[in-house]
């Protein structure tokens, strides 16, 4: 490799944009965060992807968040065929262990919007899973790439049928259906009214629509008046 990863990581290092960042992901020890912006890591990626990108993943090293981004963000970006990504995806899910390098990845994985149909199978898989940060992989992206009339019924299947307790998956699965709703209230309106979300997630949802600017007064007040008492 030309690229020395861990010394370019060291030089884009901010300290009080570390401080900052550090504050939004609690649930990771702010010593492994450098502090380097995502535009910064999404042009590095992109250098790397152009070197021996295989060996790069094969032999990266792992004790800061930004490089674990890093990785994520590199399997976006390289080219590669269908069956490789998904197998690269696979193998990067488990070095998961926060929201943001979650829905980084997510978003970096741009090139599988060719590939919904085939992807399909993959998400079910990890929406039925029992990690957290794997499920929360599920819903993200069916809200980067599964957000088409198309996919109403089958999506709202599977984000009902999760089942875990942890914070950060409730809240995309929240986050997911409101998306959901705001784009298309008709369709989602009788998944609203009968469902088996829990408590939480499902007035959190609620929540999150009435927070789009896209959603009427009287809208607003109707989806208010559907929030369950607990």
């Amino acid at each position: 490799m030309k690229i020395d990863v861990r010394e370019e990581l060291l030089c884009l290092a901010e300290p009080e944009y570390q401080k900052f960042n550090s504050r939004l992901i609690p649930n990771i020890n702010p010593e492994t965060m450098l502090g380097v912006r995502l535009p910064a890591l999404r042009k590095l990626a992109r250098e790397l992807s152009k070197e021996d990108w295989r060996t790069y993943l094969e032999t990266a090293q792992n004790k800061y968040y930004e490089e674990a981004m890093l990785q994520g963000m590199v399997i976006g970006c390289a080219k590669m065929e269908f069956e490789e990504r998904i197998s690269y995806i696979r193998w990067f899910l488990p070095k998961i262990d926060n929201w943001a390098v979650c829905d980084s990845f997510c978003s970096s994985l741009k090139a599988m919007s060719r590939y919904t149909e085939e992807m399909w199978p993959f998400i079910q898989e990890c929406l039925a899973g029992n990690s957290a940060y794997v499920i929360r992989f599920g819903a993200v992206m069916l809200l980067d790439y599964y957000m088409d009339e198309a996919w109403i019924n089958e999506a709202l299947k599977l984000l009902d049928g999760v089942r875990h307790d942890d914070y950060y998956v409730k809240m995309a699965v929240a986050w997911t259906i409101s998306i959901y709703y705001v784009r298309f209230p008709k369709q989602v309106m009788p998944y609203l009214l009968e469902n088996s979300l829990d408590d939480f997630t499902y007035n959190k949802a609620l929540q999150k629509i009435t927070e789009s600017r896209r959603i009427g007064k009287e809208e607003k007040k109707r989806i208010r008046q559907m929030k369950r008492k607990v």
